[in-house]
């Protein structure tokens, strides 16, 4: 059960030196961009190559039923780091360079100084704190006018925006702990497993045994993508094109930068009492969406859908743990867990104390780590506006997802020029499918069942309306 008690009681429990380790887990969460539930080996790809990533699931756990918070990159990253549905801290869609005023004031969109962060509480518990790689949680970075990854409670940090640019590599735009640094040489998602290592070898030698938390969000496999010719090669002959083969390589060099990830921590000595998660901000792009999405050969099978839907391919993606010390090995789970989950476990594993009051939408799921059922007061909702399908509204609850459209027009945003629209628009068009036997979203059985389809809307009409009720609305 998390301890909810103030904050000083947790500033004075810092823990450092010795031991510490040995204790609470170090924690590191890896984090990639529109990986599809189907670009892994060991979730159905029959040409990528992920032994490391297999390697590491059958050293864990793997879980078949893994959710995002959002479908899309920069409220699921919010979602992610505040444990709560991203509409709360006011984040719907993905979030734009706030450089000129816009209509839909997407331009003062970011992860406002009141939202409660993982490294904030970790932080405040005695844990050191580090990220590399994708921010995207704001829309003016690395200036004083809004949060950086600083103020969310990262020691250290090495960030860009959103995209590596001008692709994953030789990137120009990432920035240090304020300053930028310039062009570096190597691919995105090697650049921030090496920051991640020196910043551990750092700590392990000027704060012997303070327990971790490292967060590496890779830009892989989101365009513009830019693989490894050596591993390109490899894939020519099964690939449709030069540009699948490019995608296909650049998800072996995601999973090539995890096995280093991986090595390091054994060969430094601290793997076992280091729980490390492997997972997506959301499903894949699809191909040609955009002008420069010709590489974007990702795959969500055997589920409907792509990024930017409320089908189960937006946000249903891989989720691999591994913790030698606990995760018994070799196990698959169909279990539903949330990146919503992380911020009530990581404290749990912490002894980390949660703010009284604080609305959290997740659960702990440690119990699922030994085949056991997480115990959640509430469903998974999403309500995301801008959905490429008809649905706005997408609700699990156990088996069951449903679905609902509100007959809005798309919106990225909600403030005072659309919340009265939306707060008015009705649930219609209820549709219910069982995914322990339809994965794929195909039957639609709300007509069929009618007393479940009763229970189940008034339902999701509920958890939305509160969820509506504590959305954050830009003025």
């Amino acid at each position: 059960m998390i301890r909810i008690a103030c904050f000083l009681l947790a500033g004075l429990s810092l823990v450092t030196g010795v031991g510490a380790a040995a204790d609470r887990p170090n924690i590191v969460v890896v984090l990639c961009d529109d990986l599809g539930y189907g670009d892994l080996a060991n979730y159905g790809h029959p040409y990528i190559k992920t032994p490391y990533l297999d390697r590491m699931a059958k050293e864990g756990i793997r879980f078949t039923d893994f959710y995002s918070a959002a479908p899309v990159c920069s409220p699921s990253r919010v979602g992610m780091m505040t444990g709560r549905s991203p509409n709360r801290a006011g984040v719907y869609d993905w979030i734009p360079p706030g450089t000129q005023r816009r209509e839909d004031r997407r331009d003062l969109v970011h992860m406002r100084a009141s939202e409660v962060t993982i490294p904030q509480l970790l932080k405040q518990a005695g844990y050191a704190t580090a990220m590399a790689g994708k921010w995207h949680c704001n829309s003016m970075f690395n200036t004083p006018e809004q949060p950086q990854p600083g103020d969310a409670g990262f020691d250290h940090w090495l960030a860009t925006h959103n995209n590596a640019s001008p692709s994953h590599a030789n990137p120009v735009n990432y920035v240090r702990n304020g300053e930028a640094v310039g062009e570096i040489e190597g691919y995105s998602c090697q650049i921030v497993v090496d920051e991640g290592i020196r910043w551990i070898d750092g700590l392990r030698k000027y704060s012997a045994g303070q327990p971790f938390f490292l967060y590496l969000a890779f830009h892989e496999p989101h365009e513009p993508v830019a693989s490894p010719e050596e591993l390109t090669a490899s894939y020519r002959d099964v690939a449709f094109s030069e540009k699948e083969a490019e995608y296909f390589a650049n998800v072996e060099n995601v999973d090539r930068a995890v096995g280093r990830l991986l090595a390091y921590l054994k060969e430094s000595g601290v793997d076992e009492d280091t729980l490390v998660i492997f997972t997506s901000d959301n499903g894949p792009e699809t191909l040609n969406r955009y002008e420069r999405s010709s590489r974007s050969w990702g795959r969500a099978d055997p589920l409907r859908g792509m990024k930017l839907w409320t089908t189960d391919a937006g946000f249903r993606v891989a989720g691999i743990m591994r913790w030698p010390r606990q995760i018994e090995s070799g196990q698959v789970s169909d279990e539903v867990v949330s990146a919503l989950d992380f911020l009530p476990t990581f404290c749990e594993l912490a002894d980390a104390e949660v703010p009284a009051g604080l609305e959290l939408d997740g659960a702990n799921f440690l119990p699922a780590l030994e085949g056991e059922a997480i115990q959640r007061e509430k469903p998974l909702v999403w309500a995301f506006y801008n959905a490429l399908n008809e649905q706005q509204l997408a609700m699990r609850d156990g088996d069951w997802k449903v679905l609902g459209r509100l007959g809005l027009a798309r919106t990225s945003n909600v403030g005072a020029h659309n919340i009265d629209e939306i707060a008015a628009a009705p649930l219609v068009d209820v549709e219910i499918y069982n995914l322990r036997y339809d994965i794929g979203e195909a039957r639609n059985i709300a007509g069929s069942h009618p007393e479940l389809a009763e229970r189940l809307t008034q339902k999701l009409k509920e958890q939305y309306a509160a969820l509506l009720e504590g959305s954050h609305v830009w003025e």
